[in-house]
């Protein structure tokens, strides 16, 4: 996987953490705003993340790893979450798992 690759998740997975986050303050907010926002972000992230070339199988099982390290490190530092052990171990077996996908055998 070529750097390229890992900056366009890395940037994805920023986007859809953001999309999401910006929903969820838009609903806990009355703000159709923040709400319209997170639905652009969310469309555009779908875009960044398909610039990639695989099989479509393939680039959501890994994206989903990078994705799931960057929502919970978001929680913890973005909105001051506790995280507990069990989803640290959870995390754990989800980049297990994508890596299992990148490098497995095709």
């Amino acid at each position: 996987m070529t750097y390229l690759a890992w900056l366009i998740f890395l940037v994805a997975a920023l986007m859809e953490v953001g999309g999401n986050a910006a929903i969820r303050m838009g609903l806990r907010a009355q703000s159709l705003r923040g709400i319209a926002a997170g639905f652009i972000i969310l469309g555009a992230y779908g875009m960044v993340v398909n610039t990639i070339k695989w099989d479509f199988s393939r680039l959501l099982g890994v994206y989903v790893s990078v994705f799931a390290v960057v929502s919970i490190l978001s929680g913890q530092f973005i909105f001051k979450e506790t995280i507990p052990l069990s989803t640290w171990l959870g995390l754990s077996f989800i980049v297990l798992g994508g890596l299992v996908i990148q490098f497995g055998p095709r």
